[in-house]
């Protein structure tokens, strides 16, 4: 079993079985484990960041519509398929948080987006492996507020690793 897999089974038992999980009762009784793409290590990237000279604080609008104050960290600069992406890394009490859309968002993935936490390496690089992506709390259930990925982290290009659409059974 790879370290992916594990991941994704630790998620699925938390899902399952804990408390805390954001499946409702109901959904836990059907729930058979979260969908994924395949595993694909052309979305694992150590980038350099381009870090903004002031960190300016931005208000990022919720699923519910309160806001939630972050920091614009820096740009990070790769490509996928081909395609040049830039996305920006927002910080909160020295975490970083990587919120994005991508073309598949609305099908194939949740359509307000899927969230990473980037990995700071030191010396003005930072690990991003998209195959981590996930869906925020709010693509399971309407009681959770969840950030909305800003404008500047909507992609064209369709991010095809982490987490799938969650689909609830009746």
């Amino acid at each position: 079993m790879t370290q992916l897999e594990r991941f994704h089974k630790e998620k699925d038992d938390f899902f399952a079985f804990h408390p805390q999980s954001p499946l409702t009762s109901d959904q836990k009784k059907h729930f058979t484990g979260l969908k994924y793409f395949p595993e694909n290590s052309d979305l694992v990237f150590e980038v350099n960041i381009e870090k903004f000279p002031q960190q300016q604080e931005i208000k990022m609008q919720t699923s519910t519509g309160e806001v939630q104050t972050y920091h614009r960290y820096g740009r990070l600069q790769f490509t996928v398929d081909h395609q040049p992406v830039a996305l920006t890394i927002y910080e909160s009490d020295h975490e970083f948080f990587l919120p994005f859309a991508d073309a598949l968002a609305g099908h194939e993935t949740y359509g307000a987006g899927r969230y990473l936490e980037p990995r700071a390496l030191g010396k003005g690089k930072f690990s991003i492996d998209f195959n981590y992506a996930y869906n925020p709390y709010c693509a399971y259930n309407a009681r959770w507020s969840c950030p909305v990925p800003p404008a500047e982290n909507r992609l064209k290009v369709a991010i095809r690793a982490g987490e799938k659409v969650f689909e609830a059974h009746p």
